[in-house]
């Protein structure tokens, strides 16, 4: 498998994780030909902190059974931000307040949108 195939795969994982928690607007975009970070940024929103650590978790969890481990994480314990780096795919789940104030998709509007459909 390709790097951007496994890419793929991450990144599909995560966004069924997000959504099987209830994830709120779970977006993926392809940041691969604008920075050397990652390659896709999956960004959702949930409506309480617990919410935000079980989305979290949840991630962390079908990736991990897949053989992914999380190279970092950062803000679970306030739970108003949480970044997953998988080093191939960052996952961002926020709580609805801060995802509006720092709207990543506005900040990373030159990479490519994705949809779900599209990783398979």
């Amino acid at each position: 498998m390709s790097d951007i195939e496994n890419s793929k795969k991450m990144a599909l994982m995560a966004m069924e994780a997000l959504e099987d928690r209830k994830g709120i607007d779970v977006h993926a975009i392809d940041i691969s030909e604008i920075s050397t970070l990652a390659d896709y940024f999956i960004i959702a929103n949930g409506t309480n902190s617990s919410q935000v650590q079980a989305m979290a978790d949840s991630v962390q969890d079908a990736l991990g059974r897949a053989g992914y481990l999380t190279k970092n994480v950062e803000g679970y314990e306030s739970a108003n931000w949480i970044l997953l780096d998988f080093g191939d795919i960052i996952v961002h789940v926020f709580d609805s307040e801060n995802r509006v104030f720092y709207d990543l998709e506005r900040i990373w509007r030159d990479g490519k949108p994705i949809e779900k459909d599209n990783l398979n």
